[in-house]
């Protein structure tokens, strides 16, 4: 376990979880709340991070940089000019090899410089992904309402506690509040017994994360999912905050 910095290490067990928008959206309410937040992205070749945040224009570095020693993981990081405090160091356009050793020798030659350090890994069900997380502060499990998505998180999460990582919580994202309560899922409490990890946050579907996130622009202050955001990285940060979707 690394001092100083909080790593969190965001995950699922499938593709079109919005993995990446969770990560977006805690890294900048945390950097809105004051805290030093690094975002690194680990979907080589897939990257979209730096959309989301509206600096694809001035990403100069990434992470192949570091890992082929051309310079270290602090120059190779980009500001977030959303959020102040916010950086983040993308994941290379195309494939490259890495090891989890690597990932947390960046992670260990940065952690006097943040106070959280937010780590976006690659979808799926495989030891890499496994593997980069073992070390992690905490672990997030990303799920939607569907049924597919729900058992491939319980799958990844029961990995995860075999492997002795206990430090897990949920987050279902794209909640509707009218698919919840039909013949696919009766309520959130099903879906928490089914992944078997407590619950950290909801963050309902929102079209104006949607709009915000393509455009690269901070999420507006009305946004639903922008105050469930907050209240998750409150809740990342110690303090007891209710949830934000009621009534599911």
């Amino acid at each position: 376990m690394l001092e100083n910095s909080k790593i969190i290490a965001v995950t699922s067990g499938k593709g079109g979880t919005g993995k990446s928008t969770i990560c977006s959206g805690l890294g900048y309410t945390l950097a809105k709340q004051g805290h030093r937040t690094l975002i690194i992205e680990l979907d080589f070749g897939l990257r979209c991070l730096d959309i989301m945040f509206g600096v694809q224009d001035k990403i100069e570095h990434d992470l192949s940089d570091v890992l082929n020693g051309k310079m270290s993981a602090l120059d190779a990081c980009s500001k977030v000019e959303m959020a102040s405090n916010l950086n983040l160091l993308c994941a290379p356009k195309t494939l490259t090899p890495v090891t989890a050793e690597q990932i947390f020798d960046i992670c260990r030659s940065v952690k006097k410089y943040y106070d959280y350090i937010i780590i976006d890994t690659g979808a799926g069900i495989n030891s890499h992904v496994f593997d980069i997380v073992e070390q992690a502060n905490l672990i997030l499990v990303v799920s939607t309402p569907d049924q597919v998505c729900i058992r491939d998180a319980s799958l990844m999460s029961d990995e995860f506690y075999n492997r002795g990582n206990k430090s897990q919580r949920l987050i279902i994202n794209k909640v509707n509040k009218k698919v919840i309560g039909n013949s696919l899922v009766k309520n959130l409490d099903e879906i928490i017994d089914k992944v078997g990890v407590q619950l950290i946050g909801v963050i309902p579907e929102d079209f104006k994360l949607t709009v915000a996130t393509a455009k690269g622009d901070p999420i507006p202050t009305d946004s639903e999912a922008l105050l469930a955001f907050d209240a998750i990285s409150k809740r990342l940060d110690g303090d007891f905050v209710p949830l934000t979707i009621k009534g599911a």
